[in-house]
């Protein structure tokens, strides 16, 4: 999944942000009656939140190399 797929609202949010949605999400998707009609919306949501922080990692090495250099 490219950068460029990641919605932007997501992209908005800091590390923090993101990683608070992502549990938020596990919870409601681990409850007993979690709603199974919205269960695709949501693990697609914690796919590019997923990637979006894998991204800001990615970033962020790439920063920490450069600089060691």
């Amino acid at each position: 999944m490219k950068n460029e797929n990641i919605p932007a609202d997501i992209k908005s949010k800091s590390l923090k942000e993101a990683k608070e949605e992502i549990d938020t999400i596990l919870d409601k998707l681990e409850s007993q009656n979690a709603d199974l009609s919205n269960f695709m919306n949501d693990y697609q949501r914690l796919i590019h939140l997923n990637k979006y922080i894998e991204n800001l990692f990615r970033e962020k090495s790439k920063e920490i190399s450069s600089t060691e250099k």
